[in-house]
């Protein structure tokens, strides 16, 4: 008896998970406690003349937007959420470059900033950035460049706000405007480490977009042909 070949299995297309509902409120918490933040460093960080604590502020603006474009991304095909983890990447860029403007500002006067309200504000930025890094902690493999944003901004933060406190120690042992610009270094360049991450998942989750929809496009196995003795 003559059988029609068997059709080989279709491949498994490689796509990324949709952002959990349960994302939708945590980004917006997390959204809320950078903006608020953002308030009070920059007006502490315009009083003593910190540019470590303005690059600090920039990053709490910088959260609060992201988390606040993932919360409208949520939903959105892998395809959309790769170009929106495109964009993100390039908003972390921003804090780079202002924090870079700021210290070349600051080069022409040199005067260190107040250590005490420098230690303590960073300080109180670690204990949000800790808050809104566990909060995201068990969502970040969860959509792809979205959630590995947020993530990854959180988790930047907490690095840069113990730059800040250190710079705020050394400070007060030893008066001098170097240590804060160089935490203010630190986290420009931190922040454009994490925006090549953001890029590559955004770039992977893009591919993985395109594969699910070859894969989908693909015909379907024929059934049995015809049998003869």
């Amino acid at each position: 008896m003559r059988r029609a070949p068997v059709a080989p299995p279709r491949p498994e297309p490689l796509v990324s998970f949709p952002p959990s509902p349960a994302l939708r409120p945590v980004v917006a918490r997390v959204a809320g406690l950078n903006l608020a933040y953002f308030g009070v460093e920059i007006a502490v960080a315009l009083a003593i003349g910190s540019v470590a604590l303005i690059a600090d502020s920039l990053d709490f603006l910088e959260d609060a937007a992201i988390n606040g474009l993932i919360f409208a991304g949520i939903g959105w095909s892998a395809r959309n959420r790769a170009r929106l983890g495109t964009v993100l990447a390039g908003i972390l860029l921003v804090p780079a470059l202002a924090t870079a403007y700021a210290a070349y500002e600051k080069i022409a006067d040199l005067a260190a900033p107040a250590p005490i309200p420098l230690t303590l504000t960073g300080v109180g930025a670690l204990c949000v950035n800790v808050a809104c890094a566990l909060m995201l902690a068990r969502h970040r493999h969860g959509a792809g460049s979205l959630t590995r944003a947020a993530y990854l901004s959180a988790r930047n933060d907490t690095v840069a706000n113990l730059a800040v406190i250190t710079a705020g120690l050394i400070t007060a042992l030893y008066p001098s405007a170097w240590p804060d610009l160089a935490a203010a270094a630190g986290i420009a360049l931190l922040n454009a480490d994490s925006a090549h991450d953001i890029l590559k998942a955004a770039r992977a989750e893009h591919r993985a977009a395109r594969e699910a929809e070859a894969g989908a496009s693909m015909p379907a196995p024929s059934g049995p042909g015809p049998t003869g003795h």
